[in-house]
């Protein structure tokens, strides 16, 4: 199977996170779609790598996402090394992509920044026919969702339509994520992720830079490279139209 969107992320939750109501904002639209996380998150302090994977699959699937990849990279010290890059380009000309979203160059989890080399050197790396097997293709674009560290966004998506489905996918992660309905799985040891400030950041974030496009919630990327813009009416705000 090929899909349109190939999001990657260094553990399971991360792409929900850092880009979920878009991905099933694309779903949603008809868009087939696809999550790839680069460790099974064995390395976290809450839950164990069989939870995790339960959880991914409910959250993929809530996100209205095609399919579910899983590598083995290595918690807590993501492998990035040619057995890595090649693994992930065999996946790349399987799978397709035209667009993949993934971590920024820089983030508070070292794997973060790590995942964003190794997916940026297996994008280009997939286009070259001597390089591995099976027939080349690199991906037209590849954009980098916030995670912890913020950084000044090349554009922000209006998410408001499917912000409850990010929420839900969420709380599917219940080893993971703090849920105000108070899910079971609560009496592990404390963390960042878990906790009710940090629930309260991601929905915060997302109403700032919903407000800076006019809408109610967004969620920003970055791009490498300038975007190409054949109408820039198109990006007038609404309140100035």
């Amino acid at each position: 199977m090929t899909v349109d969107v190939l999001a990657v992320g260094a553990h399971p939750d991360d792409v929900e996170l850092g880009c979920g109501a878009t991905l099933a904002l694309l779903a949603r639209a008809g868009r087939r779609v696809a999550i790839l996380h680069l460790t099974g998150g064995e390395a976290g302090t809450r839950g164990t790598p069989e939870q995790r994977r339960r959880e991914a699959a409910a959250a993929a699937a809530l996100l209205g996402a095609s399919a579910l990849e899983l590598a083995d990279f290595g918690d807590g010290g993501l492998r990035a090394g040619a057995a890595e890059e090649d693994a992930l380009i065999e996946i790349l000309r399987r799978l397709r992509p035209e667009l993949v979203l993934g971590p920024a160059p820089a983030d508070r989890h070292p794997d973060h920044g790590r995942a964003h080399r190794l997916l940026a050197d297996a994008c280009f790396y997939a286009g070259l026919a001597r390089r591995g097997g099976g027939a080349p293709h690199r991906p037209a674009a590849l954009f980098s969702y916030m995670q912890h560290d913020p950084f000044p966004p090349s554009f922000v998506v209006d998410v408001s339509a499917t912000w409850p489905l990010k929420m839900a996918a969420l709380d599917a992660y219940e080893s993971q994520i703090h849920a105000p309905t108070g899910a079971p799985g609560r009496d592990e040891p404390p963390t960042k992720v878990a906790s009710r400030e940090f629930r309260l950041a991601v929905e915060g974030r997302a109403r700032h830079y919903g407000n800076l496009i006019g809408a109610e919630f967004g969620e920003p990327f970055a791009s490498r490279l300038p975007l190409a813009v054949a109408d820039p009416w198109q990006f007038l705000p609404g309140g100035l139209r």
